[in-house]
């Protein structure tokens, strides 16, 4: 199985930025990103393809997020632009159907 290990979360002020990275132990194809609030459920962030790059994003994250990959590196990324206070989660990498990262914890302060 194919293993995950995120890096990059932190605590941010309001209006600030954050660079996530998701790496994986073997090539992929298909991987996303995820968050989770307390008592909230798990919430679909962003997406991109391993064959032509596509990517989708949750509406909430729309036009602040940026998902990309490096292959070489076997690594994904979320750059996260004009955070807010909710976006507060701890945010997992997933590879659909196979596996998740462990997560790691994104704090936004207003």
């Amino acid at each position: 199985q194919v293993q995950l290990v995120e890096s990059g979360g932190g605590l941010v002020q309001a209006g600030g930025s954050l660079r996530l990275s998701c790496a994986a132990s073997a090539s992929t194809n298909t991987m996303a990103w995820y968050r989770q609030a307390p008592g909230k459920e798990r919430e679909f962030v962003a997406t991109i393809s391993g064959r032509d790059g596509s990517t989708y994003y949750g509406v909430s994250v729309q036009g602040r997020f940026t998902i990309s990959r490096d292959n070489a590196k076997n690594t994904v990324y979320l750059q996260m632009n004009s955070l807010k206070p909710e976006d507060t989660a701890i945010y997992y990498c997933r590879i659909p159907n196979v596996s998740w990262g462990q997560g790691t914890q994104v704090t936004v302060s207003s």
